[in-house]
């Protein structure tokens, strides 16, 4: 199975891009002062890569269950059974005393 690698680009590229206009904005410290360009390239940097990396992982630990899994009637069924003590299944010990009359 190919996965596309567009996806986490794109999630990535979008964190750099809003870390870029924070840093500019914040980083500058008001409108008189020049805008600080060198930290936000550093700060659109970090953000990328923080964030492809983190995707990477992501899609790393993804794995797909196995198909026998999805098959079946139930996951507590065998507690329905007489005897193992499931909810409405009487154990044969704690019977009635007037069961067997």
């Amino acid at each position: 199975m190919r996965t596309s690698v567009k996806g986490p680009l794109m999630f990535s590229a979008f964190f750099a891009v809003l870390a870029f206009v924070a840093v500019l904005i914040f980083a500058s410290g008001g409108s008189a002062k020049a805008p600080r360009f060198d930290l936000a390239f550093t700060g659109a940097g970090i953000a990328f890569i923080v964030s492809l990396v983190v995707a990477a992982m992501l899609s790393m630990s993804h794995k797909e269950n196995a198909d026998h899994l999805g098959k079946g009637s139930g996951v507590n069924l065998s507690s329905k059974r007489p005897g193992h003590g499931g909810p409405g299944a009487p154990d044969d010990e704690t019977e009635a005393p007037d069961a067997g009359r």
